[in-house]
């Protein structure tokens, strides 16, 4: 394929020595005129391990060249990578500036263009970007629509600087954010001899992939320094402590825990942020981001309070608050504290929990919901059937099984709100709210 790839930053020059190393033709667009000669002459404007030498050889064999002609770049190629620069401002927002410029720089060429051409967003950008920015700004300067006379694809990269060239070969996944299936199929061309997952989706999705990942990155970091700190004040080796804790593929380094829902409760996660917490505390050692857990926690609670009160009705129907489906462990479940501030605020309850009979309960879990809740047996009956009789606003709290066709069941009138997604297709109805969807 005939590829131009605009901006010769980092992303840009791995992009485009990499693409020719695949035996596409390559040239690279820049406004800046010594990236354009340095690539021209076969030398790499940035450091980077392999660079040098993939520059060079596909200079050599002719796939590889530079230019600061925009318009003669966007008539002799098929496809356009955007791989420009989007500093932060003093703000923390971001520099679109950049991006804005080589959208209008491309636009302006594809209205001298009549064959189909796709531009594709590499560079990072918030979500919205690419719908508010990017297309409009595609559309507007070429007199064009986006996915009838041009296509448009978002495909955030996954490089780290010093194995970008190896990270590019063997990608965590490759993911396309498509306007239209025919861009897309021309973009997932490109990438067909990489083995990793190939995943297209909507661009909005495809935008904030790439802010989860690395604002997780970042967390893994600072979570693991932290560790780190409270080992040291404890002559523990961190390092160790780690390496044990990495060995864990079920469920610290895995999907478990890492899908947006209700807040967390139980018997021991929040006693044991609490207690390491305190442990920190005493040792003088300060933990923002674990300290700041909790807090988190509590902001959801509030939220799914929120979202109830925010229905306007006052009679409330409870589908589960155990702390998790399956289980009659209330200690701590934050689903026991919704019901709690809801009862003080007023409102009229009915609770359903099939694995929840207080007469069963014993010791540390009785107690708890108890001392919170002492008449809560007067507020449960007996089946889902008498809390949908009983409640304008319906509340999901755990993931039970028994609960998977309650939206289905709801009259008119009645709303539900779902802080489990116990349905898995988003529904968009004006009945239906989810906590996090």
């Amino acid at each position: 394929m005939r590829i131009s790839v605009f901006g010769l930053g980092y992303v840009g020059v791995v992009s485009a020595a990499c693409l020719a190393t695949d035996g596409h033709v390559v040239v690279g667009v820049d406004p800046n005129e010594t990236k354009v000669d340095q690539i021209a002459s076969g030398r790499s404007p940035i450091v980077e391990t392999d660079i040098d030498e993939m520059v060079r050889a596909q200079v050599a064999a002719g796939r590889l060249s530079a230019t600061m002609d925009v318009a003669a770049a966007v008539r002799d190629t098929e496809l356009s990578l955007i791989c420009v620069g989007t500093p932060s401002q003093g703000n923390g927002s971001l520099d679109l500036k950049y991006v804005a410029r080589v959208c209008e720089q491309i636009g302006a060429a594809l209205a001298h263009k009549s064959g189909f051409h796709v531009v594709v967003a590499r560079s990072t950008m918030l979500p919205g970007t690419m719908r508010d920015l990017v297309i409009p700004t595609l559309e507007r300067c070429s007199g064009k629509v986006a996915g009838r006379d041009f296509g448009v694809c978002g495909n955030p990269e996954f490089l780290r600087e010093g194995t970008a060239v190896y990270d590019y070969r063997n990608p965590p996944k490759t993911v396309i954010g498509e306007t239209d299936a025919r861009s897309g199929d021309v973009l997932a061309s490109v990438y067909a001899g990489l083995k990793a997952p190939l995943i297209r989706t909507d661009v909005d999705t495809a935008e904030m992939v790439k802010y989860a990942d690395n604002v997780w990155h970042a967390l893994k970091v600072c979570f693991a320094n932290e560790i780190g700190n409270v080992c040291k004040a404890l002559a523990i080796d961190s390092h160790r402590v780690m390496d044990i804790f990495c060995q864990d593929t079920k469920l610290n380094l895995s999907p478990y825990y890492l899908k947006p829902g209700f807040a967390f409760g139980g018997s021991c996660l929040p006693k044991d942020v609490r207690a390491l917490s305190f442990k920190a505390r005493t040792l003088d050692v300060p933990l923002p981001v674990i300290g700041s857990i909790l807090e988190s926690n509590e902001l959801q609670i509030r939220r799914g309070v929120d979202m109830i009160m925010a229905r306007g009705s006052r009679r409330i129907g409870v589908l589960g608050f155990s702390f998790k489906a399956g289980t009659d462990d209330l200690r701590e479940s934050p689903m026991v504290e919704v019901i709690e501030r809801l009862i003080g605020k007023g409102y009229d309850l009915r609770l359903y929990d099939r694995n929840v009979a207080i007469a069963r309960l014993t010791g540390a879990n009785r107690d708890f919901i108890l001392n919170h809740i002492p008449h809560i047996s007067r507020l449960m009956v007996d089946s889902i059937d008498d809390v949908l009789a009983h409640g304008d606003t319906i509340v999901v709290g755990n993931g039970a099984r028994e609960f998977a066709d309650v939206g289905a069941r709801l009259r008119d009138g009645q709303a539900l709100v779902d802080f489990v997604r116990i349905a898995q297709e988003r529904s968009n109805g004006r009945q239906y709210d989810g906590i996090c969807w």
